[in-house]
């Protein structure tokens, strides 16, 4: 299984526990009932908001939003915090969780502009964000790291651009949450968006959206929270301002032990440990004629741990199914990421994509390579 960037599998054994005790101990709907069973419920959905706040650097844990998922996450921040007449700065990778919310803002008055990232040269990507900067811009958001080709984009300029130019900075941290040390504070972001079942090594069904709180979006969701249920309006009160209805518990538990995991397991191994088996798929498929690679070695400095290429001239999904039917598990096509395939140059034939984990072997990648090799016959 290469197809971590999609999804983390397997998980951890502890957060297949954490899915279990979830339904077996805190069954009940928490925040709503003042019962025993209702009662632990609430405090373990706090103490999974406590570590996940801590973990992203929230101040205070309230700042820390649960929701079903990234797309979630970043829909809320885009949606909620942009007008009709304002400007906002996106990078030419992002995925479509930001593309299409985006257009559909175009068609209420909002402008995007698309700002070029450079691989390998951070200053004259920051260049080009800055020039990209208008009257009415009012946000730049950004990639942690691209889903495609693994390129990592300045954050942290980034972050020192917005606050020079007073912009609201949000981040979309799919592919980089777990393995990257993304915090609120590190990147001046007022906004980190992930999901709890890629790096996180959670399961679906859930998301964070960490806030400064300096500036908060208009809730996507109204309803119940279990809270000020004799009024009609929305309780401005955080987290109960953007987590209308029931909480997917077993996902967030799950989420909590993926945090642990990762706290017990240390992010650097983690990340290390990912970026050898890239390193060593790149530095194989390189050595074969006939392959075409779009990424740059993952040894290489701000890369994800992710390989892109195309067997011969097959499309991407060709290769991909290729491979599928030699057993391996990876991503062909676009990968809901068409932008940057045209930044690339790799929007008519797509590409596969192999994404590691820190469950992936050396072994695995190098029946990868085998079957690569066996494709090119």
């Amino acid at each position: 299984y290469l197809d971590n960037a999609a999804t983390t599998y397997p998980k951890p054994q502890g957060v297949v526990r954490a899915l279990t005790d979830a339904v077996t101990l805190y069954g009940a709907n928490p925040g709503r009932g003042g019962y025993p069973l209702a009662e632990a419920a609430d405090r373990r959905l706090y103490e999974c908001r406590s570590r996940a706040a801590e973990f992203f650097g929230t101040e205070q844990p309230e700042n820390l939003i649960f929701t079903p998922g990234c797309t979630w996450s970043i829909n809320t921040v885009l949606l909620g915090c942009l007008r009709p007449g304002d400007h906002v700065i996106i990078s030419d990778l992002e995925h479509n969780a930001v593309v299409r919310p985006l257009a559909a803002l175009e068609r209420r008055g909002i402008s995007v502009t698309r700002a070029h990232v450079e691989e390998g040269d951070e200053y004259a990507t920051l260049i080009n964000f800055r020039s990209a900067i208008r009257r009415n811009t009012r946000m730049i958001f950004c990639t942690c790291a691209s889903n495609v080709f693994g390129i990592i984009p300045p954050i942290l300029l980034l972050g020192e651009l917005c606050r020079r130019y007073g912009l609201l900075f949000g981040i979309d941290a799919a592919q980089a949450a777990g393995t990257e040390p993304i915090t609120l504070g590190g990147t001046g972001a007022q906004f980190i968006c992930a999901p709890a079942h890629k790096g996180l090594y959670g399961v679906m069904g859930a998301g964070i959206l960490a806030m400064s709180g300096t500036s908060l979006p208009q809730p996507l969701v109204f309803g119940g929270t279990g809270t000020l249920s004799a009024q009609r309006r929305q309780p401005d009160e955080l987290p109960d301002h953007y987590e209308s209805g029931t909480p997917g518990m077993p996902a967030i538990c799950a989420l909590d032990e993926g945090i642990r995991f990762i706290e017990r397991h240390g992010r650097e191994r983690i990340r290390t440990h990912e970026l050898d088996i890239a390193a060593h798929i790149h530095d194989g498929l390189l050595a074969m004629d006939g392959v075409r690679l779009y990424t740059a070695s993952p040894r290489r400095k701000n890369h994800a741990p992710l390989v892109s290429f195309n067997i011969g001239d097959m499309t991407g999904s060709e290769g991909a199914q290729m491979l599928a039917q030699r057993g391996i598990c990876v991503r062909g096509g676009y990968h809901c990421a068409y932008d940057a395939h045209i930044a690339m140059g790799t929007d008519k034939r797509g590409t596969v994509r192999v994404s590691p984990s820190f469950f992936t072997t050396h072994d695995d990648a190098d029946a990868l390579l085998r079957a690569v090799y066996e494709c090119m016959k």
